[in-house]
């Protein structure tokens, strides 16, 4: 194949070059040498094949710097003495820019870096191509030649392949031990701490699996590159065909993407340039699976330096391609249902909520993303499964390898890679705490919810998948109090139809008995894309089309829904929620709304529910001070917390540089929620507190205070809150805070943690943020 290096070699001359390297490399492992020995002779290997005057391997070391490791034809008291800093000479460039750089005359190129101990004065041509790894720089693979030339056609996808060979090899310590390569950013080894967002809460200790992992180096190497491309081309056509049929059949698969980006994905897949790369490095004697992870490699590694936000979102489009292009090539590629150890903890970049369901949740212990957001359809999954998650670890892909020991807080949003012995031992205690405490937490379930004072309350559970339902049993919960119902529509290929949607309502009232439940209508738009919702680029999606809105404007999908409702609570109650009200008139076209159907259904004779109930869900400020007009025809309010407080503050709670500006002990916002709670009290009108508010120990006992005596939550932190309010005086609680609600200080948190330890409330039944 690299006889001759200076004419062109013809495509099918070239596989073998590879395949022979690779089985000299296998004996190269196997012979009883030192590192650097091996090192060397890697060098000459490739310089060999090469047809090259030098070959040299620079590694990258944890400060930027690129360290000469190797080299034949350079002087060898230059390796390890010779680092070039970020971007300096032609290497630099090549790893600066993570593409490949030639030059006919390096000395003459504006780049280039003089470096007096290399003796590379009399080598002209310069080729080098970045070593990548998970789209990672690992180092930079050089060829030089005396002559100065034309570089010739297909050396620079050659020296690709090699160099894609040498980043596994090198990383998988079959070169080089790890302990060997001290200081340098091949295959991490030192122990890593990321901090990230904590999405759902829990801790776990296992081992990392990598989701959609690496493709394997058995499996770089061709034997046969025309096969190999009859196969490329084959899933490359299957490919197309299975976008045309999500696009052409109107099905927009949960998790997936939109059809906004299925049709990029379509442009993707018809794209000549991104081909031609495929089948170039299937030509160089790569697998198809090894040509497209290659080609993903290097997409990512140049789109990650890209400051236009819409070059890096392209980058999870091409993503996405690569992998659905590799499940079509290969149905035996790790993937979502994979067998898993029995302590996994998953790491991945993003994942949809129809993988992440479909790996076995008795093994799966957490997870880690290096995307999403908290309010992601991944994050629901995992908080109704009770999975830890920590979302925003970006960068945890290129520092764990599958097998890695992994401490997962969701608490805290943490992710220990390779954790040293004394963080292991920290979380040991911590997991110890845990279990004794869910211990005595599974006691309480059957306690009375009274105060210490005799003032009764409810602690209700929120949900919105069938498997949250048996919580109800485990955590004592009096009802269901907020019933998500948009999920179905997230997980389902195509609209739910009416059938379809009453079954399931009809098991939630199933497993509730005689326990209420409280259904919220589709809360779609915003982040919550499905085939009913469409993305749409809004400025701010949370100000934006979504939720009731959306359901008056598509008056037919919301129809649908409530019909469905009607069917499912035949002979029993039936209680509704509308989301997102922020004048009385929408609550009054969605309760009408419901009025007609149930006017239908009786008019055609269908079986009625015994009592019907519309609410209104409480989440904007300008509803809060209308409320006093809708209440004459609600039937009951939930107040939602999370976004009443958020568009109260004009500050995300998840945002770290803003979130303390979002307090929800402010005196401002606790008269808030008082004039709610009053109005409410007047009207002679049932209210509730929903969501993440409701879940926290200390701010439950202020909202029984202020007269909540219903509240809704996670079914992880009922026990919590029940323990705190069983031993609350919420008399005397409510009379400190009728004295200070008009305070003009920032917060009532701190004196509420004071008075709490000084009436000898143990910390951790206060905050909840130190129950584990």
């Amino acid at each position: 194949m690299m006889d001759d290096a200076i004419s062109p070699p013809d495509a099918k001359d070239l596989a073998p070059g590879p395949r022979r390297l690779l089985s000299r490399l296998r004996g190269l492992m196997a012979a009883q040498e030192n590192a650097q020995k091996r090192l060397d002779n890697l060098t000459s290997m490739i310089a060999e094949e090469t047809g090259s005057d030098v070959s040299s391997i620079y590694l990258a070391r944890r400060s930027g710097a690129l360290e000469l490791c190797a080299t034949h034809g350079l002087k060898q008291e230059a390796v390890h003495s010779t680092r070039l800093q970020h971007g300096e000479g032609l290497v630099g460039q090549v790893a600066l820019t993570a593409k490949p750089l030639a030059a006919a005359d390096a000395q003459a190129h504006p780049a280039f870096s003089y470096r007096p101990e290399t003796g590379e004065e009399p080598f002209k041509s310069f080729v080098g191509v970045p070593i990548l790894r998970g789209g990672r720089l690992v180092g930079v693979l050089t060829s030089q030649t005396s002559d100065a030339r034309k570089l010739a056609d297909g050396e620079i996808e050659t020296l690709q392949t090699v160099a894609m060979i040498l980043a596994e090899i090198i990383a998988s310590g079959q070169i080089i031990a790890p302990e060997e390569l001290a200081g340098l950013d091949v295959r991490p080894t030192k122990s890593e701490r990321f901090q990230g967002g904590a999405f759902s809460p829990g801790l776990a200790i296992g081992v990392a699996v990598v989701h959609e992992p690496h493709v394997s180096p058995v499996r770089l190497i061709a034997d046969d590159p025309e096969d190999e491309e009859a196969r490329l081309d084959i899933a490359i056509n299957e490919l197309r065909l299975a976008i045309d049929e999500m696009l052409d059949a109107g099905r927009l698969p949960f998790g997936g993407p939109t059809r906004d980006v299925l049709e990029a994905y379509r442009m993707f897949a018809h794209d000549r340039g991104w081909l031609r790369q495929l089948r170039d490095a299937v030509k160089q004697g790569l697998t198809a699976e090894a040509a497209v992870e290659r080609v993903r490699n290097e997409h990512r590694a140049r789109l990650m330096q890209a400051k236009d936000q819409n070059f890096r979102e392209r980058l999870h489009d091409l993503e996405d391609l690569a992998n659905r292009l590799l499940r079509h090539l290969d149905e035996t590629t790790q993937d979502a249902g994979a067998p898993l150890p029995d302590n996994a903890i998953l790491i991945a970049r993003s994942i949809g909520p129809a993988e992440l369901l479909d790996y076995d949740r008795s093994k799966l212990k957490g997870l880690a993303l290096e995307e999403g957001s908290a309010t992601s359809h991944a994050v629901i999954v995992a908080k109704a499964l009770g999975i830890p998650l920590v979302g925003q670890v970006e960068g945890a892909l290129d520092r764990v390898e599958t097998g890695d020991p992994v401490i997962l807080d969701g608490e805290f949003g943490l992710l220990h890679i390779r954790p040293n012995e004394e963080v292991v031992e920290a979380y040991a205690d911590r997991v110890e705490t845990i279990s004794r405490r869910a211990a005595a937490f599974a006691k309480l379930k059957d306690a009375p919810s009274v105060t210490a004072d005799g003032q009764p309350f409810e602690l209700h559970l929120n949900a919105g998948l069938l498997i949250e339902l048996k919580r109800l049993e485990e955590t004592g919960a009096a009802g269901i109090g907020l019933f998500r119902t948009e999920f179905q529509f997230m997980v389902a290929d195509t609209l739910p139809m009416v059938g379809e949607q009453a079954t399931l309502y009809k098991a939630v009232l199933d497993a509730c008995g005689e326990r209420p439940a409280v259904f919220r209508t589709l809360d779609l738009g915003g982040d919550k894309v499905t085939a009913a919702a469409p993305a749409m680029r809004e400025p701010n999606p949370a100000l934006g089309w979504r939720a009731i809105r959306m359901g008056l404007d598509r008056p037919g999908l919301l129809r649908l829904q409530l019909r469905a409702l009607i069917q499912a609570a035949a002979g029993r109650e039936l209680d509704v929620l509308f989301p997102m009200i922020a004048a009385p008139w929408e609550f009054f076209a969605a309760r009408d709304m419901l009025a007609a159907e149930i006017a239908r259904a009786e008019k055609y004779g269908r079986d009625l529910p015994k009592r019907w109930r519309a609410g209104l869900m409480l989440e904007t400020p300008g509803m809060a001070f209308a409320i006093d007009e809708a209440l004459p025809r609600a039937d009951f309010v939930a107040v939602g917390a999370n976004d009443l407080m958020q568009y109260f503050f004009a500050a995300d709670r998840l945002n770290a540089r803003v979130a303390d500006r979002y307090d929800v002990l402010s005196p401002p916002a606790l008269r808030l929620f008082q004039s709610v709670q009053q109005a409410c009290a007047r009207h002679n009108v049932p209210v509730s507190i929903c969501g993440e508010t409701a879940s926290k120990p200390l701010e439950a006992a202020v909202l029984l205070a202020l007269g909540y005596t219903k509240l809704s939550m996670a079914a992880g932190s009922i026990a919590p809150v029940r323990t705190l309010l069983n031993g609350l005086h919420v008399d005397r609680l409510g009379a400190w805070l009728a004295s200070r609600l008009n305070d003009a200080g920032r917060s009532l948190r701190p004196e509420l943690l004071e008075a709490a330890a000084d009436a000898g409330l143990p910390p951790e039944a206060v905050d909840n943020s130190r129950i584990i």
